[in-house]
Order: structure tokens, then sequence, then C-alpha cells
């Protein structure tokens, strides 16, 4: 019988100053890195987002070390230990981890992620111009003025013709804010935009917004809601599924094959994950939903990458000896 063996490791790693999360700078982002070894080894990461998590780092440590103790006491042959009841990020660490080793997780991955625009719009012209394969950009939306924001949408779709656009509002708006952003785009650029990620405060006002304005919306957070079903509805065309925050793999795989059988995208987006876990997430990407773009270009806010590297990313690779990060187990 084969030894099983886990250790824990707790990164630290310095991010872009101006990034905002929920009104708050983020300057370090933190996480786990978990292996795992049964014969061969498996590598994921845990890392809750502070401001949309339920639980803590600390709460994940603990909550981790308890379940791979109790994976490591088991037979290899014993059925597998449930990661029910685990907290979301926990499960989708773990359950990378356990894929990546069992071989369950494919090897290669949809490394062509969404560019998330941020900064100055001019600056972005050329990189989105060039962009290969589907053409489709993100942008952050609601955090400045709606006007605003429905100008630099418009100008983006004015300037590049064949692009197509992902909006996520975060439900910052009232729906009188988001008809305000909507009628800044002129009615022949609004059909490409994919969708609109949560424009509003509720879902019910969201889908008014839809209704009145023809954008299409995705639901973000509402799918992580407790009591949530995945339905038809006009005007909704994607759900957006961040496993750090949703749960196992095999969670996220149950919503994909969901809206995949209504027709819907499913779109595999990252938390601010490392090098580590956007690779997981990229993988999965490849795997469950292959001809849809992830949206996992987050990698250029760090300052560093971990033990496996993203591939054309020229920042720095930390390995496990890192002043950054630290052995827990």
């Amino acid at each position: 019988m084969e030894n099983k063996s886990f250790n824990l490791y707790r990164y630290s790693i310095p991010v872009d100053s101006q990034l905002v999360l929920r009104d708050r700078f983020l300057k370090r982002r933190e996480g786990l890195i978990v292996r795992v070894a049964c014969s061969r080894d498996g590598w994921g990461e845990i890392a809750p987002l502070p401001g949309f998590s339920r639980e803590t780092l600390d709460e994940a440590q603990a909550q981790a070390i308890e379940w791979l103790t109790a994976w490591q006491n088991a037979s290899c042959e014993a059925p597998r230990v449930p990661l029910d009841g685990c907290y979301p990020s926990v499960a989708f660490g773990i359950s990378a981890a356990m894929d990546d080793m069992k071989g369950y997780l494919q090897d290669a991955g949809n490394y062509q992620a969404a560019p998330l625009c941020y900064g100055d719009p001019d600056e972005l012209y050329a990189e989105l111009n060039n962009l290969e394969g589907e053409k489709v950009a993100k942008i952050k939306v609601g955090m400045y003025e709606a006007n605003r924001d429905g100008l630099i949408a418009d100008m983006f779709l004015e300037a590049i013709p064949d692009l197509q656009l992902r909006l996520d509002a975060n439900r910052q708006w009232s729906l009188e804010k988001a008809l305000q952003f909507a009628a800044k785009v002129k009615p022949e650029h609004r059909t490409r935009i994919q969708f609109l990620e949560e424009p509003c405060k509720t879902p019910e006002l969201s889908r008014e917004f839809a209704r009145q304005t023809g954008i299409p919306i995705a639901w973000d957070e509402t799918v992580r809601e407790a009591d949530f079903a995945l339905t038809q509805e006009a005007h909704l065309a994607a759900i957006v599924i961040k496993p750090t925050l949703v749960g196992s793999i095999q969670d996220c795989v149950h919503l994909i094959r969901q809206a995949q059988a209504l027709g819907m995208k499913a779109v595999i987006s990252s938390s601010l994950e490392s090098s580590l876990g956007l690779g997981q997430l990229a993988r999965m990407a490849a795997q469950y939903t292959p001809n849809v773009t992830p949206g996992l270009d987050t990698l250029d806010l760090m300052n560093y990458q971990i033990l496996r590297p993203w591939p054309g990313s020229t920042l720095p690779l930390l390995n496990l000896d890192s002043e950054f990060i630290e052995k827990i187990i």
C-alpha cells in the first residue's frame, strides 16, 4: 500500500497597490499551497478572497489541516473523504490537488484569458487589437460614474470593430445608475457586449435593466447564494464560476453542465489566485468549458509567481524556500 503524505505552505506576496476590492486596498495576497501525495504528487491552492469569501485564511488553514489529516489516516483504497461542509476555498484547493494527483485534471490549459482592462484606455488599444482567437476583453465598472463607464465601454467598441466586451459591476448600481451607463452605449454596440455581470444591487433589478436595455446579463454573486437554482431566463447569457468562492471542482462541474444544457456560457474566473491556482483554473477551463474564453487575466496584479509559471509571464517565480512562503506542515 502506498504511503500518503501532505504538506501545507502559507504565502504572502505583494500585489499592485492600485487594486481595490470592495472599497478596500489589497496590498498583499495571502493563501495556502497544498501538496498531497499517494504514489504521485498533486498541488492546489486555498486562497480566500478578502471581502468576498466568508472564511478567513486562518479558518481555512485550520479546516484544511483537519481534512488532510483525516485523508492521510485513511487507506488509499478507502472511500474518498467528502468535501461537503468545507469552506469553498478549502474545497476547491483540496479537490484540485486531489484531481491533480489522480490525473483527473488534464494537463493542457486554456491560457487565452480575456484581458482585464484597467488603467489608461489609450494604452490598451494596441493590446486589444493584437488579441488572437476570440477577441474579448473585460472591464470592471461601477467604481466610478456610470456615465463615464458607459462612455469608456462605447469607446472601446467603436475603436475596435471586432471586439466583444464582458463587463462586471459587482452589484454596485441602482437601476437608475445602470440605465445611465446603458444610455452612453450606442444601440448598435450593445450587441457586442457578451454580458454585464450583476449590474444592479438585486437580481430583480438586474433583470429589469436587461429587459429595458436588451444588454445580456450574467450571474456571479447570485450563483453563490444558498437558494440559487439555475433556470433559463430572458437576457441571461452566462454564469461566472469562481471556484475559490463556489467550492470543489465537482461542484463547479455540476454548475457548468447545468449552464451548458440551457445553452448558456459558463465562464471559469479567478479570485486573484497565484500562478499556481490560475494554472489549475486554466486546466479546468480547457477540460470543462473548451469553447469559452476564461476570465483569468489577474496575474499581472501580482509581483511574483508561485511554484508553477504562467505561460509567457516574465514575473519572478518563487519556490517553496522563498522568504514569502512559510511551511506550516
